[in-house]
C-alpha cells in the first residue's frame, strides 16, 4: 500500500499543516513531489553503486600489477548500462504518473529490440564485435597496435560497447567502430610482452674505431633512465643488447642496436632521450658522425 506525502507528516494536535493540506487536496502535485523524491533517491544510489564498482575495478588493476584489461573494461561498460536501465525501469514502476509508461516499456522489450535490431544493425554489429575483441583479446589496454590495412597506429586507450579509441603518437585520438577493428589485420607491437622495443642505427665514418663505437653507443643506452635491459642473463641479471657493425655505406660505416622501455613510455621520448645521448656521446670520444656535404669552387674568368 502506497503512503502519500499527505500521511507521513502531520502535526501533534492531529491537525495537518497547510502544505499537507495543499498535497491533499492537489494530488497530482503530491505524486510528482513524489517521484522527483524516489528519482533523487535511486540517483544517490546508483552513484554509490557506480563508486564501490569503481573501487573493485581498481583493486583489479592493483593485482593485475596496473594493467587494465579489455575483459574488466567491457564487463564495466555492461554493467554501467544494466544498472541504468533498471533504475530508470524502477523509477517509471514506482509513481502513477509514469507506471503505464513503464509496463508498456517493459512489456514492449522485445518488440523494442526487434525494431530497433533492424534499425541499428551495425551498432548491434560494433557490440558483438566488441565482445568478441574482449575474448580472443587480439590486443589489450596499453598496447601499441597498427592496423596494416591503412596504417593508423597508436596505443590502445579505450574499449567502449561500440568503438575502440587509438591514441596517436602525436597525441591525437582516433574512434574506430568495433567492427571494422574485427575486420582488420593487426600487428601488436606489445604482444605478450611487458617491454617495448625500437631498432637504431647509427652512422660513423670509416677513420672511427669500430669497436670503440660499440661501446660507446651500448653505454649511451645503458646510461638512459628510460631504457630497461631487454633479456636476463644466465646470472639472473638483466642484460642490454649489443651494438653491431651492419653494413658498409658508401661515406659511412653503420651500426646497430635494439633498445626497450617500458610501455608507459612515450615511444617519441625514448627515440629522443636515446639519439640525444648517443650523438653527445659520440662527440665526447671524439667519433665523427658522417653527413654529406657538397663543396663549391668558385672560379673567376681571366681579364683580357
Amino acid at each position: 500500500m502506497e503512503i502519500s506525502a499527505t500521511e507521513i507528516c502531520r502535526e501533534e494536535n492531529g491537525e495537518m499543516d497547510p502544505f499537507n493540506k495543499f498535497l491533499q487536496d492537489n494530488p497530482e502535485v503530491d505524486k510528482v513531489l513524489r517521484l522527483l523524491f524516489t528519482i533523487i533517491v535511486v540517483s544517490i544510489i546508483v552513484f554509490i553503486i557506480f563508486r564501490v564498482h569503481r573501487r573493485l575495478i581498481n583493486k583489479v588493476h592493483k593485482l593485475r600489477k596496473g594493467k587494465e584489461n579489455l575483459n574488466t573494461r567491457m564487463i564495466e561498460n555492461i554493467f554501467r548500462f544494466i544498472v541504468i536501465f533498471v533504475a530508470v525501469q524502477f523509477v517509471m514502476m514506482s509513481s502513477d504518473l509514469t507506471r503505464n509508461f513503464g509496463q508498456t516499456l517493459f512489456q514492449g522489450t522485445a518488440v523494442l529490440a526487434a525494431i530497433a535490431g533492424f534499425a541499428a544493425q551495425n551498432t548491434l554489429s560494433d557490440i558483438l564485435c566488441g565482445f568478441m575483441i574482449s575474448t580472443t583479446k587480439p590486443f589489450e589496454i596499453g598496447d601499441r597496435i597498427e592496423l596494416v590495412d591503412n596504417g593508423v597506429s597508436g596505443i590502445v586507450k579505450d574499449l567502449t560497447l561500440r568503438h575502440v579509441v587509438l591514441q596517436s603518437i602525436d597525441t591525437q585520438m582516433y574512434v574506430i567502430p568495433n567492427s571494422k577493428m574485427n575486420s582488420q589485420q593487426i600487428k601488436n607491437l606489445s604482444w605478450h610482452t611487458d617491454k617495448r622495443s625500437v631498432d637504431f642505427k647509427f652512422q660513423v665514418s670509416y677513420d672511427a674505431d669500430t669497436d670503440q663505437a660499440r661501446a660507446v653507443i651500448r653505454q649511451a643506452v645503458m646510461d638512459s633512465p628510460i631504457s630497461v635491459p631487454g633479456k636476463t642473463g644466465q646470472d639472473g641479471n638483466g642484460e642490454y643488447a649489443d651494438v653491431y657493425f651492419l653494413s658498409f655505406e658508401e661515406y659511412s660505416l653503420v651500426m646497430g642496436t635494439t633498445a626497450y622501455y617500458l610501455p608507459g613510455t612515450p615511444t617519441e621520448v625514448f627515440k629522443t632521450d636515446i639519439n640525444t645521448r648517443v650523438k653527445k656521446a659520440l662527440e665526447a670520444n671524439g667519433i665523427e658522425i658522417p653527413y654529406k656535404y657538397i663543396n663549391v669552387q668558385m672560379k673567376t674568368a681571366a681579364k683580357g
